[in-house]
Order: structure tokens, then sequence, then C-alpha cells
């Protein structure tokens, strides 16, 4: 967890740099308190999620390709793998985009993008997709890529895929704070899809700190990670 790594580097500068405690010490708690109360998260989060939150209805087309990116699974109370809670909005915008489409009488694909990162019985796509099949998704438009681990495997597969397959229209479903990040990455293998944001995270400001706040902290900032790591990436030219 990126919080509480923050936490332990704030710790080890505290006990290696003595003469510096009292700063170092106001500084950890100035910023744990920030983020802890949705002062510094709320912004984050706008950062990521206000473009998404703004773009234009997605277009259809004649063949039209809707992308729902994976968000991990998780074991209920009964112990069975089901998918995590940002999750669900994806599954379910997927969904609504596919019926949407299928009204217009237009050739319609669903690919469910999510490997087994966690290594549970299960992968994501293969763990989503009953799911999409009780929404009406039909069998025969459901494609499972289910190899991938993280979101630029996301797009590398998914571009597989697509590399033997005309279309006209292709939608990225995914949550919108992690859209940005998702775009370059398939930015980077030649796709330009249309993003629709599925939901999206809040921060609420207040004077107490809140866990919400510090798991949407978390989130904001693994992705902003995530987007400066791929700059690095792409200026070493591994990307």
């Amino acid at each position: 967890m990126i919080i509480f790594t923050l936490f332990a580097l704030f710790s080890a500068v505290f006990v290696l740099w003595r003469r510096a405690r009292k700063a170092i010490g106001a500084a950890g708690l100035a910023l744990f308190w920030l983020l802890s109360s949705g002062w510094l998260t709320a912004p984050l989060l706008a950062y990521l999620q206000n473009d998404a939150l703004r773009a234009s209805a997605p277009r259809f087309g004649p063949r039209t390709v809707i992308v729902a990116l994976g968000s991990g699974t998780r074991f209920d109370r009964q112990g069975t793998l089901v998918p995590k809670s940002d999750a669900m909005p994806r599954i379910a915008t997927a969904a609504s985009l596919y019926a949407q489409c299928k009204r217009q009488d237009l050739d319609c694909k669903v690919i469910v993008s999510g490997g087994n990162p966690q290594r549970h019985p299960a992968t994501e796509a293969d763990t989503y997709a009953p799911y999409l099949l009780r929404a009406h998704v039909a069998r025969e438009d459901l494609v499972l890529e289910n190899q991938s681990r993280t979101t630029y495997e996301n797009a590398e597969y998914v571009a597989r895929i697509l590399h033997s397959q005309r279309y006209d229209s292709l939608m990225l479903v995914t949550s919108a704070y992690h859209i940005p990040r998702a775009l370059m990455d398939f930015h980077r293998f030649g796709l330009a899809p249309q993003p629709v944001a599925s939901n999206e995270r809040l921060a609420r400001c207040g004077v107490l700190p809140r866990r919400s706040n510090l798991v949407a902290a978390n989130v904001a900032l693994h992705e902003l990670i995530g987007i400066a790591q791929f700059y690095v990436y792409r200026t070493l030219g591994w990307f």
C-alpha cells in the first residue's frame, strides 16, 4: 500500500535524521492529515478524473467494440470469488453500452481484459463473464482476454485481439481515475478508444481523518505513480 510506504519512509527518515526530527515529524503529520481529511485527496482525484467525467457520450459504429478493464477479484463471506467493488460498475457500464448498441441493430462485441495478478483460482475475465452473460451480453459477442496482469498488458493483449479485426468504434470502459493511465497505454499500441467512465472516487473533506479518504488517496497516488512510470520507461526506451 502506497500510504503505508510513505509512512514507513517518513519513519525511517525521522529515525536517521536526528537534527530535523521536528520538521520531519510535522511534515509527516501534516501530509497524513491532508490526505485523510480529504483536502489533498480531493484535488488529486479531480486531476485524474475531471477530463474523463466531462467526456462526450461515446459514438457507436456499424462494428462496435467495447473493452472493459479488470479491477481485481476478492472472496466474499461465503468464500466465492467475485469481482472487486470497482469492477462491478465497469461490468454494468459495458453491459449497458452493449444493450444500447444492439438496440441500434449494430454488430457489437465486448472484450473483458484481465488476467490473474492476484493468483486466485480464476482470472478476472473469467470471473466477470457470468455477470455480463446475466446482463444479456450474448456469449458469441463476449471475448475474454485473461492473460494480462497490468494495464499496460491490457492494452497490449487487446491490441493483439483487434489486430486482425475490423471495427468502426472502439470504447474503453474503466473507472474515471484509471482512464488517463489506461489511455496512455492503449495509445502506445496504436489504439484510440473513446473513454467511458464507469464510476468515480470521491473524497469527503473535513477536520477529522477518514479511512475512505486514505483509500481514495492510495488509489490516486497509485495512478499518478503509474503515469510517471510510463514517462520514465518511455524515455528509457522500455515502452
